[in-house]
């Protein structure tokens, strides 16, 4: 039998994930059919990427989280377009202890993406930048948006090369898999 709290909380998750959802995401493919599996499963490369404040930090700080890891910048129309379903892909996936972590490659730095954040009214979403794309090309990435599914082990599981609508209940619920391994 399902009780009332049960049906509460799905009702709050369903309302968390697709209440951010932005009109411009309708055209996006879904996730389940443009998502790449990595196997074998492989470590991401080092690099190092900053935060807002310019501190910076390495992937393996947040091994034992999972993560969803996002090349992109502002000045990318398919990364924009993309952008306020990551945010909701981030809230939906907080409570599980998954990291989304947007690394922008915009020269500007932080300056502008919080400006773009608050344009756009993305919520959830930490400013993180990879200057120059270093982190990018040291994976091997060849444009942008691209998107890397890590497991909590520390593994990429999966990526994305394009933008995708991530804040599907079933995008969730199969990045939740994924990281789980």
């Amino acid at each position: 039998m399902i009780s009332r709290r049960a049906v509460l909380a799905a009702g709050a998750t369903l309302t968390a994930v697709l209440a951010p959802r932005k009109p411009w995401a309708r055209g996006l493919p879904d996730l389940a059919g443009v998502l790449v599996p990595v196997n074998p499963p492989k470590p991401p490369p080092e690099g190092v990427f900053l935060d807002a404040q310019g501190k910076e930090h390495r992937l393996a700080e947040f091994v034992g989280h999972g993560m969803v890891i996002n090349f992109w910048a502002t000045w990318c129309k398919p990364c924009v377009a993309e952008m306020p379903s990551l945010s909701a892909l981030a809230m939906a996936l907080a409570p599980r202890g998954i990291a989304v972590l947007p690394l922008s490659s915009d020269r500007g730095g932080a300056k502008v993406v919080s400006e773009w954040y608050e344009t756009h009214k993305i919520t959830g979403l930490p400013i993180l930048l990879d200057p120059r794309g270093v982190l990018s090309r040291a994976w091997g990435g060849q444009g942008i948006p691209t998107t890397h599914i890590i497991a909590r082990d520390g593994t990429e599981r999966a990526r994305l090369a394009g933008a995708a609508d991530w804040s599907t209940p079933a995008a969730v619920a199969l990045i939740g898999k994924l990281v789980e391994g």
